[in-house]
């Protein structure tokens, strides 16, 4: 059955009955909407499209601010962090634009249910594992263009009437939207949209097993709908398991995945050792120090072009080598923890995190987006300085 925006789902066969209601997240009639059927309906079970650190984020003031950015670099979630700044910044502006704080809906139907004593669920899944899986799932080529699909996000000018916005809630819109995405980036699909709505619905079915009359009102994105319809009615007639404890861990690379990690510090290593038994020590010192120029001082440019204080470049010079030889170790570790310990993040960083992101401005200005431009921008100097120097260091030794 089908009312406006909302999609219920009739599961009479064991007494459950759940209603999943489709927003848009920055959409002033989706709240009101979300109250008005939480209301009506007196569900005995409200579950909502979050996951119990975003609500947090959207509820308490201090998340940014204990946010420790060089232990996020350290531990490797530089560029998941990232990603997850330019998501939320991209959500922030259009919500600006239109006077609505972005998933203010979800935070409604808590309230709703709150204020009416009904149970509620977080059901989605942690946001930083659906960007880890995300990323994990992407080769070279497919992080680039992730990346750089992100940042044109983070700092288009175009501007969405709320007209605009309520015609997202329109399947139809929602079909193209979702090709669209599967065409230029099928793996993100795969981890951001398919398996969200697979473990969505588990999770739905799951909490729906407690509703005290056998009710249950989901408020979800308008995107999820038929995705949820379809795993909702699997698990109910038992064809489609509904334990998704796979899906909340990082799939670890394959064999392929290890191998393209030693690939080319394996080949620099290769050349430089070739050299030594062709020429001697002096061809082999030379392709080292011109691997070395090329790595570190690229890294070091990035690391310029960033505005880094000269403290950092020079660790991005001295560090971009060892990161290479090392795999579990990258450049942007040492430039990115120099420039956090050079120019140590203040409160009022934490506090416009969001905002800064949305402008190359803000970004330089704000001491958290900064280090991590560092960390990006050394990094991908490095990387360049990579890809040029292997040819390079063939020619060296074949000419």
């Amino acid at each position: 059955m089908t009312e406006n925006n909302e999609t219920r789902v009739d599961l009479s066969f064991d007494g459950r009955e759940i209603i999943l209601v489709g927003t848009a997240h920055i959409s002033r009639e989706s709240i009101n909407e979300t109250r008005a059927v939480i209301q009506r309906e007196q569900p005995g079970m409200v579950c909502v499209e979050l996951d119990s650190g975003r609500f947090a984020s959207m509820t308490r003031k201090d998340t940014w601010e204990k946010l420790d950015i060089i232990n996020v670099i350290r531990e490797g979630k530089g560029f998941l962090l990232i990603a997850n700044l330019v998501l939320s910044s991209f959500q922030h502006r259009l919500g600006n634009e239109l006077g609505v704080v972005p998933g203010e809906e979800m935070r409604a139907a808590v309230d709703a249910a709150k204020e009416l004593d009904i149970p509620y669920s977080f059901c989605d899944r942690e946001v930083q594992q659906t960007l880890r899986r995300a990323w994990v799932s992407c080769g070279f080529w497919s992080k680039c263009k992730l990346l750089a699909g992100l940042l044109n996000s983070a700092f288009t000018t175009e501007k969405l009437s709320e007209a605009e916005i309520e015609n997202l809630k329109k399947q139809s819109e929602l079909d193209g939207m979702m090709q669209d995405l599967a065409d230029y980036l099928p793996e993100v699909k795969t981890a951001l949209i398919d398996e969200r709505d697979r473990y969505l619905a588990a999770k739905i079915w799951e909490n729906s097993a407690r509703s005290k009359n056998g009710k249950t009102v989901a408020v979800v994105g308008a995107g999820h709908l038929e995705g949820l319809k379809q795993h909702v009615k699997s698990i109910a007639a038992g064809t489609e398991d509904a334990d998704v404890s796979c899906l909340e861990k990082t799939p670890a690379p394959g064999i392929g995945g290890k191998l393209v990690g030693w690939l080319v510090p394996l080949l620099i290593v290769a050349f430089i050792v070739a050299g030594f038994f062709r020429a001697g020590a002096d061809l082999s010192l030379e392709m080292l120090l011109r691997w070395v120029l090329w790595n570190g001082s690229l890294a070091a440019a990035g690391a310029l072009v960033a505005l880094a204080h000269p403290l950092a470049i020079l660790a991005s010079f001295i560090g971009a080598p060892i990161g290479t030889l090392s795999p579990f170790i990258g450049v942007g570790l040492f430039s990115g923890a120099a420039q956090a310990l050079l120019r140590r993040p203040r409160v009022e960083d934490a506090e416009t995190l969001t905002e800064s992101i949305t402008s190359i401005k803000g970004i330089y200005k704000n001491r958290i987006t900064h280090v991590l431009l560092v960390f990006f921008l050394s990094s991908l100097g490095g990387m360049i300085g990579n890809v040029i120097s292997i040819p390079r260091l063939a020619g060296i030794l074949f000419q």
